[in-house]
């Protein structure tokens, strides 16, 4: 037995493509001990996953491992396919950073879950599922008995990425491999997981190499942090001397690109001091009209108004029928004006994404109205509803599920071009492509890649240039930013901005991530079971909460400052239990 449940040593991967062998990691050493959390973090392509991956033996078959990796003992590297398999689900698991290509479309959640218990132990069909349906509510599945018969296409995002954690954990295994494990989940169900995998490494002794670009998630949960850079480690250390006495530079630019989320508590406490630790100032609250939501603009006088972009009125939406019903969307109203950004905010299944989705006519209302551009899009049919829809640019939550992977980079940002402007010649639309992939900051050697041979941030960032390639004038962004490290982050806010400015289009703007719907929307819906909690200009709602639910959403943000989060998540943990809800944020 090693004393080390992950070693590491001269860790080199280089990958065969049609242009050559490109390096992805070079000399990395790393070790991760029971009972720990290593974080691995660094921008898009740094080599990362790539280290995960290896620790696995999970690499593809074009890429060739150099050095050495051992889990518990066990060489990973040059390992025969049978010895990986029993190691892999009950020695090491790994939670995938989407959780689409992990689960299977066509199986019940509940019976996927089994069958991982059932692989590794000897445990009979009826005592497997019992399992899955405990492990769904450790996991903060509601209502789980019920969502163990569900497939993974009537769940979100977030309780997809619970599932597969459900999984990872099943067998209780040595090492936990997490590739961005919290990215598809809103702050309280993170709050919940990381509380959860903390509990699972001091009780089981598991070990953690968590990989991820949230540096808050970071602060929060890491014993060590090491910070890769093109292929290579440039720094590694204890968490608290990483983040806040960072000695090499990229570390600093890395956490320099953080967004902070400023707040101002009623009572004090430790919200008034995140505001003085992200350097800032807290924003003063707005005045009563903008706390209701309307926007801060001039009319003309004598000047028609013009129509809102987007308007859902009372609307309502079901989704199956009888007892099983489940009630997604109640009365739900909003409006979004020309050169506005509105942030829909909420826990996972609070309904954000299916109210993007009526506003695109994806998901018929059971009851309410939808009107877009000025026209009910109920009554709007063929070229009409084609015209309607032209003007509208979309970034799914899950690049994989929205990109075909028999299309290159190129082909799939061409695309809306192919289906809404027919006459345009092939070398007009092919600068038109080269033109929106520089905007979103995409090298045009990628253009002619598959985008499974791209990074989870570079996927993202095609998905926005095939929704900006038509010069929309309403972007339906749901959780664009999820998948990109916080450079990255940064520089595709800035060019949305930067286009919104130019062009004037509106952007409904899903995210689960507070500080960066606080950066970048002028107001903010909080959405709750399908309800609008709160709703108003985004700098009054955020750092000064109506609702004791929107206040619960901004004290389970993490902050990147392990000394600051340690005191937020003691405070956060006393408020729960004092609440009587201790374990649910």
């Amino acid at each position: 037995m090693s004393a080390n449940i992950l070693e590491i040593e001269n860790l080199g991967v280089t990958f065969s493509t049609e242009s050559g062998d490109v390096p992805a990691v070079r000399g990395v050493s790393l070790h991760v001990r029971p009972g720990e959390t290593l974080a691995l973090v660094g921008e898009s392509g740094s080599g990362k996953s790539t280290v995960a991956l290896a620790a696995m033996g999970l690499l593809p078959g074009n890429a060739r491992a150099s050095g050495r990796a051992s889990v518990d003992g066990t060489d990973v590297i040059g390992a025969a396919e049978a010895e990986l398999t029993g190691l892999r689900g009950r020695t090491v698991s790994m939670v995938f950073q989407e959780p689409a290509t992990a689960l299977d479309p066509l199986t019940r959640i509940g019976a996927q879950i089994a069958e991982v218990v059932r692989n590794h132990r000897p445990v009979s069909a009826r005592d497997a599922a019992s399992s899955a349906v405990e492990l769904l509510d450790r996991v903060g599945i509601p209502d789980p008995e019920r969502r163990a018969s569900a497939y993974p296409f009537q769940l979100s995002g977030g309780q997809r990425q619970r599932v597969v954690i459900a999984m990872a954990i099943a067998n209780a295994p040595g090492l936990l491999i997490a590739d961005e494990p919290t990215t598809a989940l809103d702050v309280t169900v993170q709050a919940e997981i990381l509380d959860l995998l903390r509990a699972l490494a001091a009780d089981s002794g598991t070990g953690v190499l968590l990989v991820t670009h949230n540096m808050g998630v970071v602060a929060d949960f890491a014993d060590r942090v090491a910070v890769m850079l093109e292929g290579e480690v440039v720094e590694t250390g204890p968490v608290e001397e990483v983040l806040l006495r960072p000695s090499h530079e990229y570390t600093k630019r890395l956490l320099g690109a953080v967004p902070r989320l400023a707040v101002a508590g009623a009572g004090g406490g430790a919200e008034p001091r995140l505001a003085a630790a992200a350097g800032g100032t807290v924003p003063q609250p707005a005045d009563a009209k903008s706390r209701r939501g309307v926007p801060e603009t001039t009319a003309v006088a004598g000047a028609p108004a013009e129509a809102p972009v987007v308007e859902l009125h009372d609307v309502s939406v079901r989704f199956g029928r009888g007892p099983r019903a489940v009630r997604a969307l109640q009365d739900v109203s909003l409006t979004l004006r020309a050169g506005e950004t509105l942030g829909l905010v909420g826990e996972s299944g609070s309904g954000k994404s299916t109210a993007a989705r009526v506003a695109l006519g994806l998901v018929q209302p059971a009851s309410g109205s939808v009107s877009l551009f000025g026209t009910g899009l109920g009554r709007a049919r063929g070229r009409k509803r084609r015209a309607l829809l032209a003007g509208v640019g979309v970034v799914l939550q899950d690049p994989v599920a929205s990109l075909d992977a028999r299309m290159s980079v190129a082909e799939c940002v061409a695309e809306p071009l192919r289906v809404h402007r027919r006459g345009m010649p092939a070398a007009e639309r092919r600068a038109r492509v080269a033109e929106v992939l520089e905007r979103v900051r995409l090298p045009r050697e990628l253009a002619n890649r598959g985008p499974r041979e791209l990074s989870g941030g570079q996927r993202q960032r095609v998905s926005l240039a095939r929704a900006l390639v038509l010069d929309p004038r309403l972007l339906v962004a749901d959780e664009p930013t999820s998948a990109l490290d916080v450079s990255v982050q940064q520089t595709v806010l800035d060019v949305i901005a930067e286009l919104q400015a130019e062009l004037g289009f509106a952007c409904l703007f899903v995210s689960h991530d507070l500080a960066v719907v606080q950066q970048f929307a002028q107001r903010v819906v909080v959405m709750r079971a399908g309800r609008v909690e709160e709703e108003g200009a985004t700098a009054a709602t955020l750092t000064h909460p109506e609702t004791d639910y929107t206040r619960r959403l901004i004290a389970a943000v993490p902050v990147p400052d392990p000394v600051l989060q340690r005191l937020r998540r003691t405070e956060r943990q006393a408020a729960l239990a004092a609440a009587g809800t201790e374990g649910r944020a």
